[in-house]
């Protein structure tokens, strides 16, 4: 008998996952994700992918962690496309670069600045990382009506966590300083680590992709034990989850009625 053939890092097969997935990056939240579906069941876990398929709506759909960084999202992302994923909607955390976001704000990137490696890989760097327009209007919505404090803004997607936190320490800090004010000067309200790969891969293979998230940090507050410590980041994600999941649920039921 001929074996289903298993994606080389997610460890998943055709059939394993449904049309929309979330992304979350750590394999914890996965799992936090996956209390919300119905019928969840845990498909795998290789590496830092971790993964479940259940229902919502009636329709089936999956989580797929993916570590930390573009790279390993990238992976996941094309992985997942393989097996027939079309809507992905990232559920992480950020830190916040302006005043207009405090800790615990949700946060809806509307673009991407390409700070990190993997982007280029797919398009030049002139070519913009962003969301599918239709799936942040309905993140909006949700985050409106769950009556969850958000922000609609671009975000920074970084390729190392500490060129931000400690920018001085490095042996670039100068160019990483002017980088950062002019990103802050130019009205990004958030940063974070995996949005820009998404964005660009989803572009490259016409999918609908989208990121929310929650600020772990005030403006300026980028200590990452004192901020995650102060502001219960384990407590404050579930508002991230919140909205993505009750986005989803208009998207499939919107979808239903579109086919």
């Amino acid at each position: 008998m001929e074996t289903k053939k298993k994606m080389m890092h997610i460890g998943l097969s055709m059939g394993d996952i449904g049309e929309y997935v979330f992304l979350p990056g750590s394999p914890e939240r996965s799992e936090k994700i996956s209390k919300h579906f119905d019928n969840s069941v845990e498909m795998g876990y290789n590496r830092e992918y971790r993964s479940f398929t259940g229902t919502l709506n009636g329709t089936r759909v999956s989580v797929c962690s993916t570590g930390m960084g573009c790279p390993s999202t990238a992976i996941a992302v094309e992985e997942l496309y393989e097996l027939g994923a079309r809507t992905m909607i990232r559920v992480g955390s950020c830190a916040s670069t302006s005043l207009k976001v405090s800790a615990g704000d949700v946060v809806i990137p509307n673009g991407s600045v390409r700070m990190e490696g993997v982007a280029v890989h797919y398009a030049p760097v002139e070519f913009p990382a962003v969301p599918d327009m239709e799936l942040v209007a309905y993140l909006e919505e949700a985050a409106k009506k769950l009556g969850i404090p958000y922000n609609i803004g671009v975000s920074i997607c970084k390729a190392s966590f500490f060129t931000q936190t400690a920018p001085e320490s490095m042996p670039v800090g100068y160019d990483l300083i002017k980088r950062w004010e002019s990103y802050e000067k130019g009205g990004a309200t958030s940063t974070e680590m995996e949005s820009a790969a998404l964005f660009i891969i989803g572009e490259w293979l016409r999918i609908r992709t989208a990121t929310v998230l929650v600020s772990a940090t005030d403006y300026k507050n980028y200590a990452p034990a004192d901020g995650v410590k102060q502001n219960k980041l384990p407590e404050i994600e579930n508002r991230a989850i919140e909205v993505a999941i009750a986005a989803m649920r208009e998207i499939i039921k919107d979808d239903k009625t579109r086919s």
